[in-house]
């Protein structure tokens, strides 16, 4: 996982990006539950913001999931508000903004 800090101005964050790259066998699913905890500094367990509020978990890991004919859909992204955040969703990360 990398994150990226923009500078502060006045203590207030101006910008903050998680980026969270997940192991080839994790579901996109526990991947963005995981960058929406991180985000908050939480521990995904016990979040206080849960994926599930926003998207369909299981919905998000069939989008990409692999075909009837065995090939993966790696091409395509997702993205969604959740919580005054922005999320983007691709096969390879997950990445969580804030919406301003």
């Amino acid at each position: 996982m990398t994150e990226r800090r923009r500078s502060k101005s006045h203590g207030c964050e101006l910008g903050r990006r998680i980026r969270y790259e997940p192991s080839p066998d994790e579901p996109l699913s526990i991947a963005a539950a995981t960058a929406l905890a991180r985000y908050h500094d939480e521990d995904v367990t016990t979040a206080s913001t849960r994926l599930y509020d926003y998207v369909d978990p299981e919905a998000l890991d069939a989008l990409f999931a692999d075909t009837c004919n065995g090939t993966t859909r790696s091409n395509g992204s997702v993205e969604f508000d959740a919580d005054g955040l922005v999320m983007t969703i691709t096969p390879e990360r997950v990445e969580v903004r804030s919406a301003d």
